[in-house]
């Protein structure tokens, strides 16, 4: 490792770290995203507070903080096979955007809108796959979490089916999908029980604490 390399994963890092939920919440509203609703700094949060567009916003600069460390920051630092440092890159605005330095290494987001927007910049095809059926099953069941869920599941087949077994990708693409569903621990809890949320906004002014 160069001390440009090391840079980058800096560079990634921070970049992932921008709290886009948070600022759109202070934004908007004057509040704290992660004293309402779910407390968590995702879109779906923010949908439910903060409304559809707000949402979208969000959901798509927490994919760009994901996406763009892997393909700009391997043009800019040379120095042995991009490929890895691509992955390397990606994974560093992952662990940015679940351990926010801007908040003190707490009360980010679960990671699946930059991870998607890591593998869409690595394996745009199967990810493109994985979103579509991500949409499907929100929009057959109306839990976020479970389509989250499954499409961590999801993205390593098809990852193995569309590019091959040899990629490292696909061990990346594993050990995120595990990290996803540590994440959403409370989430499949919930799941077990009949107790998760559906998909909707609520009333403004519920679900402070």
């Amino acid at each position: 490792m160069t001390l440009q390399h090391l840079l980058g994963l800096i560079v990634a890092y921070v970049a992932g770290s921008i709290p886009a939920a948070y600022i759109a919440g202070r934004l908007v509203r004057g509040i704290d995203l992660r004293e309402y609703g779910s407390g968590n700094l995702g879109a779906t949060n923010v949908y439910r507070e903060l409304g559809r567009t707000v949402a979208v916003a969000v959901m798509l600069f927490d994919a760009a903080k994901g996406a763009l460390p892997v393909l700009v920051l391997p043009r800019l630092i040379t120095g042995g096979d991009p490929v890895p440092w691509a992955i390397a890159y990606g994974v560093a605005a992952i662990v940015g955007h679940v351990r926010p330095i801007f908040l003190r290494w707490k009360g980010g987001g679960k990671g699946v809108a930059t991870s998607s927007g890591v593998f869409a910049a690595l394996v745009p095809l199967p990810m493109l796959v994985t979103f579509l059926a991500w949409v499907a099953i929100i929009w057959g069941t109306g839990y976020v979490s479970l389509a989250s869920l499954s499409a961590a599941l999801l993205l390593p087949l098809t990852i193995l089916v569309m590019v091959g077994p040899r990629t490292p990708v696909l061990a990346v693409a594993i050990v995120v999908g595990g990290f996803v569903f540590w994440t959403h621990r409370a989430n499949i809890g919930r799941l077990r029980r009949g107790e998760e949320s559906r998909f909707s906004r609520r009333p403004r002014g519920e679900g402070a604490g």
